[in-house]
C-alpha cells in the first residue's frame, strides 16, 4: 500500500512490532485513530490514476533520542515554505515523527497545516491564468501530495480533478501552439483550431485557447491576403471563409480583410480592364482582350459590372469595331468635306428568300436559305445622291455610262412609258429634266456606281463598296420575316416609302393601273433622299423609291448561294442585281424578296444606288 511505502521510507530507525499496523494519511493528517491504532486504507492504484505516486524523502530520526529538535526542524521548514520536496521539508519530516510516534500530537498537528499549506498553494496556482508549464508541474506536485496525505478527502478529490482538468488543457493548448507554429492551422477540421476549440470546451474564458484561436484567424486572414498578392483570388476566398469560420465574433477582422483583398481584386480587375481596352484599340487585339475578360471572370465575383461592362465592348468590337449598332457617322474626305451618312446595321441573322407559299413569288427568289452575319456593316442611309455622285465626277473627271453614250432611260409623260433620250445622264431627272442636288442619282451603271465606290475609299482611306444582295435584303428586311418590309398588310403604312399607290396622279394626270389600291405618298417619281420615315434599322428608302444596285451577278436562284452574306460574284459576268421596291413598281415588285436581272451597262430612271462600309 501506498502510505505503508511512505512511512517505510521515511523512517529508518527501528522495524514496525510485529501485528502493529501502518498508520493511515488520514490518522497522519490528524484524522481519528482506531482502537487497534491508525489503519491503511488508501489504494495505491487509486493514487496513480492521475498523478505519479508522491513518496517521500527519506529521513532518518537517528537512534531514538530526542526528537524535539526534529519537530522544530520541521516547524521551521514549515514556516519557510519547504513542504516536501527533500529531507529537509516539513512533511517527510513528520511523517517520520508520526511512523516514531504514531502518537505524536504536535507531529499530526504540523502535518495537517502542512496539508493545509499543500491545498492552498494548489489553489493559489489553479488560480494564476499564466502559470506556464513550471507552474503545472509545481501545481500536479502539490495534487499528488495532496493525494496521498488524504486520498478520500472530498476536497482533495475536487482538487484532483481540477487539476486533471489542467492538465488535459494545457495538453490541448501546448498542441494547438506546436501545430499553429507548423502551420496547421485546422482549416480541414484538425490541427490547431480543433485542439483551441477542444479546450475551450472544458473552458471557455481560457485565455491560451482564445489567444491561439485569435492566432488562427488571424494566420487565416494573412494567407488569405498573401493569396490576393500573388493574384490567387479564389485561394484567397477559400481562407476567408477558413477564417470567417473561426469564431462567431470575427466578423469584424474577416470584413476589413475582405476589404482589402476586394481592394486588390478591383485593382487587378481594373489593370486587365484597361489594357484590354487598349487592345481593342489596335487592329490585332481583339484575342488579346478576350484573354484579358478570362482572366477577369476567374476572379470577379458573378455579376461584376467591369467584366459585364468589358464583355459588352468585346461584343461589340467583335460584331462592329469602334462602331455600336445604330451609330450614324460620316467620313471625311481629302477635300475636308464629308462623305455619305452611314448607318451601322446590326449582326445576326435571317431567312432569305421567298416561300412557295408567298404570293407573286417566283423560283429565281428561292429557296428560302439561312445567312448569318457574324459582323455588322455600314449602309448609307439613303442612296447615293446627285451632289455625292456630282463630287466625285468632278474630283475624279469621270465620265459615266450615260454621258459617255449620250442617253439614259427615262420615264415619258406623254406615252406614260419609259423610254430612251438623248442628253439624260445622272445630272437628270426620272424625267430627262435636270435632277436637285438632295434626289437619289439615277442613269448610272453597276459600274458607275462601282467606281464611285472606288474613289470613296482612296478619298477616306476606308473601303466601300456595292451591298451584296444578301446585305440588301437584310437591312430592307430589318428583323421583319413577312412578305412585305412592314409586315404583311396589302397597303403600306402612311409616310413608310415612295410606292406606286393608286391615288398617285402624274404631272399630265396619269394613275397606277397596277398599284397599292388606296395608298398615295404624293410623290409621281423618285422622291428626294431620306423625305420618308426610316425603317427599323434607320434605313431610308430601301423598300422604294428607287431600285437599287447590288454587287451580286444574276444566278436563276439560289442553289449553292453563300451563306455568309458575301457577294455572289462571277468574274465577267454582264447580269448583275437590282433589289427594292420602286416609285414605278407594282406591289409584287415591293415584296422585301423581290429580285430582278440587269445588264450592267443599264441606266434607268429607275434605278440608283448605296454603299456599304467595312467597319
Amino acid at each position: 500500500m501506498l502510505m505503508a511505502t511512505l512511512l517505510a521510507v521515511g523512517c529508518a530507525r527501528a522495524p514496525e512490532a510485529p501485528g502493529q499496523p501502518a498508520s493511515t494519511a488520514d490518522a497522519a493528517a490528524g484524522g481519528a485513530a482506531s482502537p487497534e491504532g491508525p489503519q491503511v486504507t488508501v489504494s495505491g492504484d487509486e493514487s496513480q490514476a492521475v498523478f505519479g505516486a508522491w513518496s517521500p524523502p527519506p529521513v532518518d530520526l537517528g537512534d531514538g533520542g530526542d526528537l524535539a529538535p526534529w519537530r522544530a526542524r520541521a516547524a521551521q521548514a514549515l514556516e519557510s515554505g519547504r513542504l516536501f520536496e527533500d529531507a529537509d521539508s516539513a512533511v517527510p519530516i513528520y511523517l517520520a515523527l508520526l511512523q516514531a510516534d504514531p502518537g505524536d500530537r504536535a507531529a499530526r498537528r504540523g502535518l495537517q497545516r502542512a496539508r493545509a499549506r499543500v491545498v492552498d498553494e494548489a489553489r493559489t496556482l489553479l488560480a494564476e491564468p499564466d502559470r506556464g508549464s513550471p507552474g503545472l508541474a509545481r501545481l500536479e506536485q502539490l495534487a499528488a501530495v495532496a493525494r496521498a496525505l488524504a486520498p478520500d478527502d472530498a476536497g482533495v478529490l475536487a482538487l484532483q480533478r481540477e487539476v486533471e482538468a489542467e492538465r488535459r488543457l494545457d495538453a490541448l493548448d501546448r498542441a494547438g501552439e506546436d501545430d499553429l507554429r507548423a502551420g496547421r492551422l485546422g482549416e480541414q477540421g484538425n490541427g490547431a483550431l480543433a485542439y483551441f476549440r477542444d479546450a475551450l470546451a472544458l473552458r471557455p474564458d481560457d485565455p491560451r485557447a482564445l489567444q491561439g484561436r485569435a492566432a488562427v484567424e488571424s494566420a487565416a486572414l494573412s494567407r488569405a491576403e498573401q493569396a490576393a498578392l500573388a493574384l490567387d483570388f479564389a485561394t484567397a476566398e477559400q481562407w476567408l471563409g477558413h477564417a470567417q469560420a473561426v469564431r462567431e465574433d470575427g466578423a469584424g477582422a474577416v470584413r476589413d480583410a475582405r476589404q482589402r483583398v476586394a481592394s486588390l481584386r478591383d485593382a487587378r480587375i481594373g489593370a486587365l480592364r484597361d489594357a484590354a481596352l487598349r487592345d481593342l484599340v489596335r487592329g490585332d487585339g481583339l484575342r488579346d482582350a478576350r484573354t484579358r475578360l478570362a482572366d477577369i471572370l476567374q476572379i470577379a465575383p458573378p455579376g461584376d459590372p467591369v467584366a459585364v461592362q468589358l464583355r459588352q465592348r468585346i461584343d461589340l468590337a467583335t460584331h462592329y469595331g469602334a462602331f455600336r449598332p445604330g451609330q450614324v457617322f460620316t467620313d471625311a474626305l481629302a477635300d475636308g468635306s464629308r462623305g455619305p451618312q452611314m448607318v451601322v446595321v446590326p449582326h445576326g441573322a435571317f431567312h432569305m428568300g421567298a416561300p412557295d407559299s408567298e404570293p407573286d413569288s417566283s423560283d429565281a427568289e428561292r429557296p428560302v436559305h439561312y445567312v448569318r452575319f457574324d459582323r455588322g456593316f455600314a449602309m448609307s442611309l439613303t442612296e447615293v445622291t446627285v451632289a455625292e455622285f456630282g463630287r466625285f465626277v468632278a474630283q475624279a473627271g469621270a465620265r459615266p455610262r450615260a454621258t459617255r453614250r449620250g442617253n439614259s432611260i427615262v420615264y415619258d409623260e406623254r406615252s406614260g412609258n419609259f423610254a430612251r433620250r438623248s442628253g439624260a445622264d445622272w445630272r437628270s431627272g426620272y424625267d430627262g429634266r435636270p435632277a436637285g442636288q438632295g434626289d437619289p442619282v439615277l442613269h448610272v451603271s453597276v459600274r458607275d456606281a462601282e467606281a464611285y465606290a472606288a474613289w470613296l475609299s482612296d478619298q477616306t482611306g476606308r473601303h466601300y463598296r456595292l451591298p451584296s444582295e444578301t446585305e440588301f435584303e437584310y437591312a430592307l428586311r430589318a428583323g421583319e420575316p413577312a412578305r412585305f418590309p412592314w409586315g404583311n398588310a396589302a397597303v403600306p403604312p402612311e409616310g413608310s416609302g415612295n410606292f406606286a399607290g393608286g391615288n398617285d396622279v402624274s404631272p399630265g394626270g396619269r394613275t397606277w393601273n397596277n398599284a397599292f389600291v388606296g395608298f398615295g405618298d404624293g410623290y409621281w417619281g423618285p422622291a428626294p433622299a431620306g423625305r420618308f420615315e426610316p425603317n427599323a434599322w434607320g434605313l431610308h428608302d430601301l423598300a422604294g423609291n428607287v431600285s437599287e444596285w447590288v454587287a451580286d451577278c444574276w444566278h436563276a436562284s439560289y442553289r449553292r448561294a453563300p451563306a455568309d452574306g458575301a457577294a455572289w460574284f462571277n468574274p465577267g459576268c454582264r447580269s448583275r442585281v437590282v433589289r427594292g421596291g420602286v416609285w414605278a413598281g407594282s406591289p409584287a415588285q415591293t415584296r422585301s424578296a423581290w429580285r430582278a436581272p440587269m445588264d450592267s451597262d443599264m441606266t434607268s430612271a429607275r434605278i440608283g444606288f448605296r454603299l456599304v462600309r467595312g467597319i
